[in-house]
């Protein structure tokens, strides 16, 4: 059989070759599934993935949201014997640092905390001494709500105090998100999977309302009863390709969105752990090199930069973003330093209309997604793909998913996870917290 015979035929097409999309592979490899990654960029995780701020946080608005992400926790602490090591550039890094998410009156903790006692998640209630203690660089006063720089709410003196903190011990952050998704990429072509890069998908290949598989940018076609699309921004053209727009009551869009890079006081002055801070409106994670990353929370003060075009958006870091986030992050850390040139990056999030993923089948048999993951899914990359794997083996051997919901065990913790709460056709989660923690 000659290489282009070999590759006329699979058994899964996967759109996507980010975090998600390599442990979709990785997941699918090991049950047996021959699979064949596409991606339009040169190698693994050089998308969405490699532009996340990577902190495994477990602060979810949902009982199944809190679960997989102490669920996926697991799969970063086990995950040289997960992904195996062999993989030539060396493996992603875990490191449990612990984090930080402030209270506020009204918080997004309020909705947590209650979920963390059902799950099983570790926590610690800190008072605003204990903070003080703790996290010495932090000024625990409170700042908010989050207004606007030309708000003179902005500059108000505090009046009052935060209530304290919540302290997750077992939270953290991936050193190295894009060689994660190296890693997974390695793991699977171990099992035999296939992934070709600087390649798109031009057209979804159907007959008799079933997927057949999909044609490619150099003309080429495979052949597949599956295909998944985890396609990041890029997931509502690919849903297009496929015939299905408006045919899910979930929407997703790209979202531009920014993270800031500034250099972090300096010993105990400094930030050794992931921050959530409700308060001001923005995330802190510290970096290599006594960096620290200060990212938003997006507060409605600030908007949206929705982007119609995934190809087309300004990947710079902007002065007036810059300048809102960083001194925001410089009035709860005081010995922060606001420099005048304006490091970090700009990229997309796939958001759906509730910032909660859409894992699920479709209304074309055979074509499934991993969408809408709105920039906080990294962290669940190994029981994401795991759940998917789960889903589409059920849906394939004939359960029907949308009126008997698969619930996914969690093969570390035994968590149940019901897959039911992230259907496309779920009805909008009122709790969810709209945003991102990292």
């Amino acid at each position: 059989m000659t290489r282009s015979q070999a590759e006329s035929s699979t058994d899964a097409v996967i759109i996507g070759a980010g975090a998600i999309g390599t442990a979709i592979a990785h997941e699918l490899a090991r049950r047996g599934v021959r699979t064949t990654s596409i991606d339009a960029l040169p190698a693994a995780g050089y998308g969405s993935t490699s532009s996340s701020s990577a902190i495994v946080r477990f602060s979810y608005s949902t009982f199944a949201g809190v679960a997989m992400a102490w669920e996926g926790m697991h799969y970063w602490l086990d995950w040289a014997t997960y992904v195996g090591a062999g993989d030539e550039s060396g493996l992603a890094r875990f490191v449990q640092s612990g984090m930080v998410l402030l209270k506020e009156p009204g918080g997004h903790h309020e909705r947590c905390v209650p979920l963390f006692d059902q799950v099983g998640v570790p926590y610690e209630e800190w008072d605003v001494d204990e903070l003080r203690r703790r996290m010495p660089a932090l000024d625990p006063s409170m700042f908010g709500p989050p207004a606007s720089l030309d708000d003179d709410a902005f500059w108000a003196d505090p009046q009052d105090e935060l209530p304290g903190a919540i302290w997750t011990p077992g939270a953290g952050y991936v050193n190295d998100p894009q060689l994660a998704s190296h890693n997974l990429q390695r793991a699977a072509q171990r099992r035999g999977a296939r992934f070709r890069f600087s390649t798109t998908v031009t057209s979804i290949e159907t007959a008799a309302g079933r997927v057949r598989g999909v044609r490619l940018s150099d003309g080429s076609t495979i052949e597949a009863p599956v295909v998944v699309n985890v396609a990041g921004p890029h997931s509502g053209a690919v849903n297009a390709l496929a015939g299905l727009e408006d045919t899910m009551r979930i929407g997703t869009r790209p979202l531009r969105h920014e993270v800031h890079q500034v250099p972090g006081p300096p010993g105990a002055e400094g930030v050794s752990c992931p921050v959530a801070d409700g308060d001001t409106g923005v995330y802190l994670r510290p970096e290599v090199g006594a960096q620290l990353l200060v990212g938003s929370l997006d507060p409605a003060c600030d908007g949206h930069e929705w982007v119609d075009d995934p190809d087309e958006f300004n990947r710079r870091v902007t002065a007036a973003q810059f300048e809102r986030q960083v001194l925001r992050a410089a009035r709860r850390i005081p010995a922060l330093t606001v420099p005048n040139e304006h490091r970090g990056l700009a990229a997309l999030y796939d958001v759906s209309d509730d910032w909660i993923p859409v894992y699920d089948r479709t209304d074309l048999d055979g074509f499934y997604v991993a969408i809408g993951t709105s920039g906080n899914q990294f962290k669940n990359a190994g029981i994401a793909g795991h759940c998917m794997a789960e889903l589409i083996g059920a849906v394939q051997g004939g359960r029907d998913h949308d009126s008997d919901p698969l619930v996914v065990t969690g093969p570390y913790t035994g968590l149940p996870i019901d897959m039911a709460v992230f259907s496309r056709n779920r009805p909008l989660h009122p709790g969810s917290s709209f945003s991102v923690h990292g």
